[in-house]
């Protein structure tokens, strides 16, 4: 009887909706009511939960387990909100789960309204390292609100903009996220300062003096939005500068100039991002949300800060003595702790286990673009140590284009392209969709640049097939086709015939227009289905290159 009562207990409880609001960024009429909910790794054996209500949780509660219809195991853990903040932001961290295991959840207050199938979430914990089966991650910068406070067919004329007939990213990732195992998103994440900006250009019916509770509405109804993928993956965030305060900076419109003095305190210095997020800052000797690292089967990764903190004398943007009108930071407890821990951390990765070294952050400092929207203190900062150790991509966002670039170095494209370089590649995709549209690229294009385009959103999905092969795509949002296709291959000194297998397969929906290769390639291969540069450089490549962008203009 005893046992019979508690699976009945722990089958209410599974079966206990995960109901979600109707309308994004609306208030539930259950204040307790979990909304956004969001994962995170936390160490090789970690999770952390979290979700945001609209009343406090003395203790926020997980309750887990292997089986649905047992979620026994209870993890506890702790509530903050901040200073203008209609939500309270709920941290649980679970230590101790197994390895690659997936495991079924709920938190506090899970309530069910014409629940027609068992609603509880699932998380799967990180691959261990030394595991070389392949997998796939996602990658997405610069998104923002989708839809009628943000980014929509009618709010903004650029070609980026989407159609009625289009998905939006984040409607793509949602369709897709079967096929990948954790999220990416190194800054600009939900765009609640562009009220602002939306404001002065007539798109949002309001005033002034609502701007508060404009940034509010377009914060709560970004993880709304964001809910059907963070809900299920690990979403891995990173500060961007569309964190750091309430008014983008500041703006001059019609000869009125907007500064910090409108944002209240609660609204600057990244305040929401570091409330919102749990990030293994600690778990990995990081700083908070700021920097920090995970490893996830033969992948390390590193998400650094390109805002603030970058050592040495060398000043952010997002600083208050940048001149950009902000006044964030610094997070570390002394100057050059962020660059003193990345070289730490960078030294000890065992190549062996985790053969793949990622790092994430903001800003860029290889494009196509003009001089003020790349981050010349950040490469100063961050290049030499991503060399001397041997990172193999590099991905960050701002500038709102995507553009592919060959492995370089201190400006000097690496000889071997991507068949075994020496130097980092760069990844730059700004184009995860936002209020703001596409940005201009420059002319001519850098002599790295390898693939560009500026009128299609999307997301970047990488796929690790071994310890010596990386494809990434360009997926366009609208339609889930591949625009840009480059495996990188890189000798980290392994067998490929330990790593599992040199079969390439693919368990995800991406539509028809995508076809994995059946066999690893043995050498880099580069494929694209758009007007691009495919990579290797000549003059006919340059004049063939000019000719397509001024088609483009």
């Amino acid at each position: 009887m005893k046992f019979f009562s508690s699976a009945i207990a722990a089958f209410a409880f599974a079966v206990s909706a995960l109901a979600q609001i109707d309308v994004p960024g609306a208030v539930p009429k259950n204040p307790l009511e979990p909304l956004q909910h969001r994962l995170a790794y936390a160490g090789p054996t970690g999770m952390t939960v979290s979700w945001n209500t609209y009343a406090e949780i003395k203790k926020p509660e997980v309750h887990y387990g292997e089986n649905v219809w047992d979620l026994s195991s209870v993890a506890y853990g702790s509530s903050n909100t901040y200073e203008t903040s209609p939500t309270w932001a709920n941290h649980v961290t679970i230590y101790g789960l197994k390895p690659d295991t997936t495991y079924y959840y709920t938190v506090s207050h899970t309530n069910c309204y014409n629940c027609s199938e068992i609603p509880a979430y699932t998380f799967t914990t990180a691959r261990p390292r030394g595991d070389f089966t392949p997998y796939t991650a996602a990658v997405v910068i610069d998104m923002g609100v989708m839809g009628e406070f943000g980014e929509s067919a009618a709010s903004e004329a650029d070609t980026g903009a989407f159609t009625a007939s289009d998905s939006s990213t984040m409607q793509s990732l949602s369709q897709f996220r079967d096929g990948f195992e954790l999220l990416l998103h190194p800054g600009d994440l939900a765009y609640a300062d562009s009220w602002l900006t939306e404001y002065l250009h007539g798109y949002l019916n309001i005033t002034l003096d609502e701007g508060v509770e404009m940034y509010n509405l377009l914060l709560n109804q970004f993880f709304d939005e964001m809910q059907p993928v963070t809900s299920v993956r690990p979403y891995m965030v990173g500060p961007g500068n569309h964190e750091s305060n309430c008014d983008e900076g500041g703006k001059t419109y019609n000869g009125v100039t907007y500064d910090l003095s409108i944002c209240p305190e609660g609204q600057r210095n990244f305040t929401y991002y570091k409330n919102y997020f749990s990030m293994p800052g600690e778990e990995s000797g990081g700083v908070d949300n700021f920097w920090y690292s995970f490893d996830h089967g033969m992948v390390h990764y590193v998400m650094i800060d390109t805002e603030t903190d970058l050592g040495n004398g060398l000043v952010g943007d997002d600083e208050t003595a940048s001149g950009e009108d902000m006044d964030s930071g610094p997070f570390g407890s002394y100057e050059n702790e962020q660059i003193d821990w990345l070289e730490n951390d960078l030294a000890n990765v065992d190549r062996s286990l985790t053969p793949w070294v990622i790092v994430s952050g903001h800003r860029p400092w290889y494009a196509s673009a003009d001089n003020d929207s790349t981050c010349a203190n950040c490469q100063t900062a961050f290049e030499p140590l991503l060399v001397k150790y041997n990172v193999d991509m590099v991905f960050y966002g701002h500038i709102h284009m995507y553009e592919r670039n060959d492995p370089v170095a201190y400006g000097v494209v690496d000889p071997n392209g991507l068949n075994d370089p020496s130097a980092p590649m760069y990844i730059l995709n700004g184009l995860g969709g936002h209020y703001h549209g596409t940005d201009d690229y420059s002319l001519p294009l850098t002599e790295y640049s390898r693939y560009l385009q500026n009128e299609t959103y999307g997301w970047s999905r990488l796929t690790f097939h071994n310890c010596t092969h990386v494809t990434h795509d360009f997926i366009a949002s609208a339609n889930g086709t591949v625009l840009d296709s480059a495996t990188l291959y890189k000798n980290h000194g392994c067998s490929t015939s330990s790593s599992s297998s040199t079969s390439i397969t693919t368990t995800s929906n991406y539509t028809s227009n995508y076809t994995a290769n059946s066999t690893v390639p043995s050498v880099a291969t580069v494929t694209t289905n758009a007007a691009g540069i495919t990579g290797v450089p000549s003059i006919m490549l340059a004049v063939t290159l000019v000719t397509v962008l001024i088609a483009f203009l």
